[in-house]
């Protein structure tokens, strides 16, 4: 089997000069030095890396106050070094003489803890070192799903999703976007209805104006209404001041009713009169105020079987569904569950030091076979839970929480169910030993030569 050619990125200053890319000139390591981060960037455009070896100045550990901004400098330039390139597994290269002692009040630890994969001491020992940089090397591989997919988005409306159904929702918003009717957004709970509304706002005629959201589930039935229309000074108790609707607020723009199913059935006679003569009078008031807003209505209730049981105005749900819209849940678009969670993954965890940096395979494996009946929302709040409380490099199965007996193996053919478990286990066991081939063929009890078989059957890439 042919081994592919490895490149190492070697970050050092000058005066290493080269003690240590001769040690390392070995297949099948090819070493490319780089002395500041313009040299780096050069060298990533160049070149593909897994690996990355930082080797940090000797002058940084010197005890004399001259040399403090220089050090400060300094390990700024190594952190923006490790923030260059997400998929790169780096190891630190510590001076002659360091020890794991003498890093626990530097910066040094934590530059270890929070980017690198390793760290060594120098000089080193070749054996050793060229066996961890093929760990590193093999953990890379097999966590490469996640840079690549973070960076890989696919974008519409502003809406992460490729997949057929989210395409064909992407057309159809292009055309009702134009439009200026009413339109009724339905979907489960957590199908991002929200951002359906936003995005028919924004890409319409109506988005230099505002967009006004009233939640019709939330307010009390004697509350609703003055949330709706407003109320004059003196019209009820409490009432100091006069208060603007949020009908009237939506001047121009876009009013969004979101969950209408919700809204208290008296107050759905007062929301269809608005839409037959657009105007409003606010509580206590004596004059009938005209309003030119598109109404967009949004809820996870079948309004259908709302007005056949008399709890909703079928009148009013008429008037609503214009235009209409369905959201398709999440396990209709499974295609798109790694994009989504790698780009939840990069919104909860920019900014911070948290201690995962990616997914493990394993974990992006149970992410698709969940069936998510909270939708959307139910993966955000999942993948953001898991970058909190994890305290591993990867996110494992564990730090997500899913139960694995969820795994959605019921519409799988027999045929169908073994290779899913052929491949988890050929992945698992290739995690487990660093991409170490004899050693995985020992582990899984099969030889070497039915093993590369399977990694070539399954897509694996090693």
């Amino acid at each position: 089997m042919t081994i592919e050619k490895r490149n190492l990125l070697l970050f050092q200053s000058t005066e290493y000069g080269t003690e240590v890319s001769d040690e390392l000139l070995s297949y099948p390591w090819e070493i490319h030095i780089a002395n500041t981060l313009e040299q780096v960037s050069q060298l990533l455009d160049q070149h593909i890396f897994h690996v990355g070896l930082c080797l940090v100045d000797k002058c940084t550990f010197t005890a004399c106050a001259s040399f403090q901004c220089c050090r400060k400098e300094y390990f700024s330039t190594v952190k923006d070094l490790f923030n260059s390139n997400s998929s790169i597994k780096w190891i630190m290269g510590l001076p002659k003489g360091t020890t794991p002692d003498a890093l626990q009040t530097s910066e040094e630890i934590k530059l270890i803890a929070e980017y690198c994969f390793d760290y060594i001491t120098l000089p080193i020992d070749k054996e050793s070192m060229l066996f961890t940089l093929g760990h590193a090397y093999g953990m890379s591989k097999v966590s490469q799903n996640f840079p690549k997919k973070i960076n890989s988005f696919t974008s519409n409306f502003g809406i992460i999703g490729d997949s057929p159904a989210m395409m064909d929702l992407f057309k159809l918003l292009k055309k009702i976007s134009k439009e200026d009717c009413s339109v009724l957004i339905q979907g489960e709970t957590g199908t991002g209805k929200e951002l359906i509304a936003n995005a028919v706002h924004n890409h319409s005629s109506r988005s230099e104006h505002p967009l006004i959201t009233i939640n019709c589930g939330a307010f009390p039935k004697d509350l609703i209404q003055s949330e709706l229309f407003g109320h004059e000074k003196g019209a009820f108790t409490g009432a100091v001041q006069r208060k603007i609707g949020r009908i009237e607020a939506a001047e121009g723009g876009t009013l969004f009713l979101d969950e209408i199913g919700d809204l208290p059935y008296e107050q759905q006679v007062n929301l269809l009169r608005f839409l037959e003569d657009r105007t409003i009078r606010r509580i206590g008031g004596s004059e009938n105020i005209p309003v030119n807003v598109r109404i967009i209505a949004a809820t996870h209730v079948d309004l259908k079987a709302a007005v056949q049981r008399k709890d909703f105005r079928e009148d009013l749900f008429y008037r609503l569904q214009v235009l209409q819209i369905e959201t398709p849940p999440l396990r209709e678009r499974a295609k798109d569950i790694e994009s989504l969670a790698c780009y939840f993954f990069k919104k909860f965890s920019a900014g911070h030091s948290y201690q995962a940096k990616g997914f493990q395979i394993e974990s992006l494996n149970l992410l698709n076979s969940y069936s998510w009946p909270g939708n959307v929302r139910e993966l955000m709040n999942c993948i953001r839970s898991a970058i909190v409380t994890s305290e591993n490099g990867l996110l494992t199965p564990e730090d997500l929480g899913l139960d694995r007996r969820e795994k959605s193996r019921a519409l799988q053919t027999l045929d169908e169910g073994r290779a899913d478990a052929d491949r988890d286990l050929i992945l698992a066991s290739l995690h487990h030993t660093g991409n170490n081939l004899s050693r995985s063929a020992e582990l899984l009890g099969i030889s070497r030569v039915s093993l590369y078989r399977l990694i070539d059957k399954h897509g694996i890439i090693v």
